[in-house]
């Protein structure tokens, strides 16, 4: 592709050189430096891929996308921008001829409920027959393949790619999570969204690589607003109106109180031997009997979110109501299949505040008892391993003291500080120290009606020691562990 076309909807100063030159590729990472391509100097926070430009050069690059000055190498066109986080977002669509106006396109953003509601509304849509890829914290699906990202939101380049990938595939739908540090930094900018949805908002990603205040983030979310063509938003969350200032779509709402535009009404909770969920009934723009089968009221915010998102498709109430009553998120309160009268429970809480809101919501079920097996992260704040033991104590039956990604840390150090917060509540505990004999325990000393959580690893699948990443997916542990009894 000529220079020319990846520059064609921007604006630019050319430094050196010209336009008139073939590109292989737009790449931001210097270490995939390759003959003839584009190397964008993205500004980070722990690096500048500008002091990388002449490394660029030297490996082959055609032209530099840069927006500080300089030293010129010779030979290469240098362009110049006022931002290259967005020049790359708009070269990067251009390089895959702009996949977005060939799908419908669906942003989520917000605090909490992000990974859920993408989940919630693929599910969906998949009953009606629409095949949809998705983008978020779980990686890039599309299919049955699920390809990995280091961020919630990818850089644009990775988005436009996997983008092109599944309309490549048939997809005729994206659904993608949208971080406030995504919007912040132009990683989904040329994309205008059919839909965004707004779950909601409270305190979090404030810090020197987030957002220097709440206010910064607030600012962040409403960035989506700007950018879609209908806006569909809670409206029971009390930052909704300042979401909105300044937006240019059309608004929907959801939500419990009577002036939302699609109500929930009636919830009550669902529990079964692995099924725990919540039923709730709709009224205004849908009118919907609804089973969902992840627990708690924050699942009906959610859901009335997907729904309200997937009246736009041509869905069925039958597809929305199926949909729903089938859904799987990996990792996030993931019921797994057992023959005895209990449930076990995958979900990716690692700290006190997610621990918290995960138990606090079991035990509303008033399971016979709620087991909660977790440990914590090595090479992390001391206090996080308090406060997980102290929650534990607080809300579990009994806990099951185990490892988590130790790092570099011994686990029986990182244990004996999870102790020091449990021992200050009654909580009954025991300590088996490798995770997989702790799942086998569990397992084995299950009774009637318990609850149990393998909190911590959720999605993930490996476990991280000494510097190495060891296979480790807990599906695979329960099915070993279920065959073998």
């Amino acid at each position: 592709m000529k220079l020319s076309q990846l520059l064609s909807n921007m604006e630019y100063t050319l430094i050196q050189g010209n336009t008139d030159i073939e590109i292989s590729d737009v790449i931001y990472d210097s270490r995939k430096v390759i003959e003839k391509c584009a190397f964008v100097c993205l500004k980070g926070f722990t690096t500048d891929g500008h002091k990388y430009s002449a490394d660029a050069a030297e490996k082959g690059a055609a032209c530099l996308v840069v927006c500080d000055d300089i030293e010129l190498p010779e030979g290469i066109t240098v362009i110049k921008v006022d931002d290259t986080r967005a020049a790359l977002s708009k070269m990067s669509a251009e390089y895959f001829s702009n996949p977005a106006r060939e799908l419908t396109t669906v942003a989520v953003t917000g605090t909490k409920g992000k990974t859920t509601t993408v989940a919630m509304i693929r599910s969906i849509l998949e009953c009606a027959g629409i095949e949809a890829g998705t983008i978020g914290t779980l990686g890039i699906i599309i299919g049955d393949k699920i390809y990995k990202t280091a961020n919630t939101t990818p850089e644009s380049y990775e988005i436009q790619q996997a983008m092109r990938k599944m309309v490549n595939k048939g997809c005729k739908a994206v659904v993608m999570e949208v971080s406030s540090i995504g919007l912040k930094q132009h990683r989904t900018d040329n994309i205008l969204f059919d839909c965004g949805v707004f779950t909601n908002f409270s305190h979090d990603h404030i810090g020197d690589s987030e957002h220097k205040d709440m206010e910064e983030y607030l600012a962040c979310k409403a960035m989506l607003f700007k950018q879609c063509k209908v806006g569909i938003v809670n409206a029971d969350d009390e930052s909704t109106p300042a979401i909105l200032k300044g937006s240019t779509c059309e608004v929907e709402t959801y939500g419990f109180s009577d002036e939302a535009q699609l109500i929930g009404f009636d919830d009550n909770l669902i529990a079964r031997p692995g099924y725990i969920g919540v039923h709730f009934e709709t009224k205004g723009t849908k009118t919907l009997s609804v089973d969902v089968a992840i627990p708690g009221r924050f699942s009906v915010y959610n859901a009335l979110a997907a729904i309200s998102v997937c009246r736009h498709f041509d869905v069925s109430d039958e597809a929305i109501i199926k949909g729903l009553d089938t859904v799987k998120v990996k990792g996030r309160v993931e019921a797994y299949p057992v023959k005895g009268n209990y449930t076990i429970l995958i979900d990716y809480a690692h700290n006190a505040m997610s621990m918290e809101n995960v138990l606090t919501t079991l035990r509303e079920y008033k399971p016979h008892r709620l087991v909660t097996l977790f440990g914590a992260g090595g090479n992390r704040p001391k206090a996080r391993r308090y406060e997980m033991g102290e929650v534990s104590g607080r809300l579990s039956d009994l806990s099951v003291i185990t490892e988590d990604n130790s790092r570099f840390e011994d686990v029986n150090d990182i244990i004996a500080d999870i102790k020091i917060g449990i021992d200050k509540t009654d909580g009954k505990y025991v300590v088996v120290p490798n995770r997989v004999d702790a799942i086998r325990y569990c397992i084995e000393n299950a009774e009637d009606g318990d609850i149990i959580v393998l909190a911590g690893k959720g999605h993930e699948d490996y476990q991280e020691i000494k510097g190495v990443k060891y296979h480790l997916d807990e599906r695979e542990v329960i099915a070993d562990i279920l065959k073998s009894l």
